[in-house]
Parts: structure tokens; C-alpha cells; sequence
């Protein structure tokens, strides 16, 4: 009978923060699998186990195939990316994808995620957001990506490693403009955390200065949203629109209701000003 892989979400900082649900399957797998194996080596030093690992970075590589014959075999396996949930822009999507084609069964043990921590304290809006993860490095994608989020009116979520920091600030403003409100949040949960909410201009500006240390989730303000044309229209021409409809065999009350909806105006405000048209022509 195959094993089963467990998806653990580990800390984005703070050890404290381990789950004791995330911490139960790590101790009772026959093997974790790791982004960076030095990394998920001082996890398990803090709960005092010894696992095998094994790197699941080259699985990425298409190297991966025994991780999953491991588990076929019998065994079930813990996945463990360096910091939050798994796959989650990681590698690790792809032995996830590859096991569920196969049968294996995939049980996810959530907890921290540095994007969705980050939109929670940005005080940028969380009603509705997309996740972009790290910009592509070659100019022409990269042009192209920030191009294509020009008129995106959902809060973007952005990672970036401090020293490329700059330089996609620099982006951003060409791509959105200086004064595109953003959120840049710095090693969130660990000691010298930092959320510092400001614009796009006014952060390239004070990073001019200082050093960019750790990493970043940058939260940006979607594009306003474009307005509706029907609520630009004045008051007469909303009443224009409800003497056609009365012209229609429509009665005054239902056609200043009709006329009415999806403006800036109330049934009773359309109505007035209908009337006041209707005695002014008489």
C-alpha cells in the first residue's frame, strides 16, 4: 500500500509558530523532503528529530522520481519548503501534481504564508487580491507580466529578494506610477520585522538610501476602478432617457424607476426632475 504525502507548512520566521498538527506528521514520516535541506535541518533540530532527507529542489529538473517511489514503496513523506506553504511559488507544485497523476494521496497541513500574512497587515484592501510571487528576471517577460497588471483593479501580491529590491521598484513605477499606494512588508514574524505602508515613489526613494535587507512581500493597490458611464450622466439627460420610455407607453413612476437604475439617481429624484420638464414644455 503507498504512503501518503503530507504538504507541512513550516514557520515564515518564528519557530513559534509551528503547529503541533505540522509538527506531527514530520515526526512520524519514514523521510522529509526539503527546498533547501540545511534549512528544514534546523527545523527538526527545534522539535528534537532525526529524519532522513532528501532535496526535492531537483525534482523541479524532472531528478525527482525517486521521492515518489519512495512513497509507492510504502513509505509516506513530509514536504517541507523553506519558509510557509509548499508549492506555493516552489517547486514543490510539481511533485504534488505528479503524485496526485499516480494516486498518491496528498494531505495538506496548513499554517503560515508570508503573501496572505502580508495582505492581512498591508491596510491595503482584502477584498479580492492575485498572487504574482517573484516577477520573471528576463526584461521582455518581465516588461510583459507588469504590462498585462496595468489595468488590474484586484490588490497584487509581489515576492522580491532584497537586491532586486531596486530595481523592481523602479519597475513598478514605470509599469503603475510613483503614487500607486504600496505595502512592503520585511521579515515578517522574525525580530526585525517591518511593514511600511507609503508609494511607489517615496519607497524607491527611501531605499536610495538605506539597504534593503531580507525578504519582501510587496502589496500593491490595485488600478481604481474604472467608472461607470451611466453613473457620469446629469440629472436631465436621465430624464431624457425616462420621457423616451414614457414616449414607449410607459408610465411616468415605472419609467422614472427604469431610468433611474444603475445612476447616481434615486426613482424620486428622476421623477421630480421629469415632472418639472414635463410642466416647463407645457
Amino acid at each position: 500500500m503507498a504512503g501518503t504525502l503530507y504538504l507541512v507548512a513550516t514557520p515564515i520566521g518564528n519557530l513559534d509558530d509551528l503547529t503541533p498538527r505540522a509538527a506531527a506528521p514530520v515526526g512520524g514520516v519514514a523521510v522529509v523532503a526539503a527546498e533547501d535541506t540545511r534549512v528544514t535541518l534546523r527545523l527538526l533540530n527545534h522539535l528534537g528529530l532525526k529524519k532522513p532527507l532528501v532535496s526535492y529542489y531537483e525534482h523541479a529538473l524532472q531528478k525527482g522520481e525517486a521521492i515518489l517511489q519512495r512513497i509507492e514503496a510504502g513509505e509516506s513523506c513530509a514536504l517541507c519548503s523553506d519558509a510557509g506553504m509548499p508549492c506555493i511559488s516552489d517547486p514543490g507544485e510539481v511533485i504534488v501534481r505528479d503524485a496526485m497523476a499516480r494516486g498518491i494521496r496528498v494531505v495538506p497541513i496548513p499554517a503560515a504564508s508570508a503573501c496572505v500574512t502580508a495582505l492581512a497587515v498591508s491596510g491595503q484592501s482584502t477584498a479580492r487580491f492575485v498572487f504574482e510571487g517573484f516577477l520573471p528576471v528576463p526584461r521582455r517577460p518581465r516588461r510583459d507580466r507588469l504590462d498585462a497588471l496595468r489595468g488590474e483593479t484586484r490588490t497584487v501580491l509581489f515576492y522580491e529578494a532584497p537586491h532586486k529590491l531596486r530595481a523592481t521598484l523602479d519597475d513598478l513605477i514605470e509599469a503603475f506610477g510613483a503614487d500607486r499606494s504600496v505595502t512592503l512588508c520585511r521579515e515578517l514574524t522574525k525580530l526585525h520585522e517591518d511593514v511600511r505602508k507609503t508609494t511607489l515613489g517615496e519607497a524607491a526613494a527611501y531605499y536610495a538610501q538605506a539597504e534593503p535587507r531580507g525578504e519582501y512581500v510587496l502589496v500593491l493597490a490595485g488600478a481604481p476602478e474604472a467608472p461607470d458611464p451611466a453613473q457620469q450622466l446629469p440629472l436631465p439627460d436621465v430624464a431624457a432617457r425616462a420621457r423616451q420610455l414614457m414616449a414607449g407607453g410607459m408610465g411616468a413612476s415605472a419609467a422614472a424607476k427604469a431610468a433611474a437604475q444603475g445612476t447616481a439617481f434615486s426613482k424620486s429624484q428622476v421623477y421630480r426632475e421629469l415632472m418639472k420638464t414635463e410642466e416647463e414644455s407645457e
